[in-house]
């Protein structure tokens, strides 16, 4: 008899885990781009497992009076990546899909959103 009560109560436990919505969610994986960096050459940045819903100004183009935006896109996360051409997710934007999505030395960035 204790062991149905302790199988009934360890599966009740594990439904509740189940159950319980997660903290924040995050894009996992790894999103990567090129920019110039202060030397001139070119330099690769990556977010890895960024936040969802939440827009990223890429630190190193945030600003566009100092900086060129980055470009050359590669959406390595599990979440479908909206890619902008100001900071702040303003501007003209671009989606990338999910594991595969890229895009070319054409579109400029300073800014990203994952769903």
């Amino acid at each position: 008899m204790r062991l149905r009560h302790a199988a009934v109560a360890a599966f009740g436990a594990l439904t509740l885990v189940l159950t319980i919505p997660t903290s924040a969610s995050a894009a996992i994986g790894e999103f990567q781009y090129t920019y110039v960096g202060l030397d001139g050459s070119a330099k690769v940045g990556f977010l890895l497992d960024p936040p969802s819903q939440e827009c990223i100004t890429l630190p190193e183009v945030a600003d566009p009076g100092a900086s060129s935006p980055a470009h050359s896109p590669r959406n390595r996360t599990t979440s479908t990546a909206t890619v902008f051409t100001e900071p702040d997710c303003e501007g003209d934007y671009f989606t990338l899909r999910p594991l595969t999505g890229r895009g070319s030395e054409r579109l400029k960035l300073r800014s990203v959103v994952f769903s």
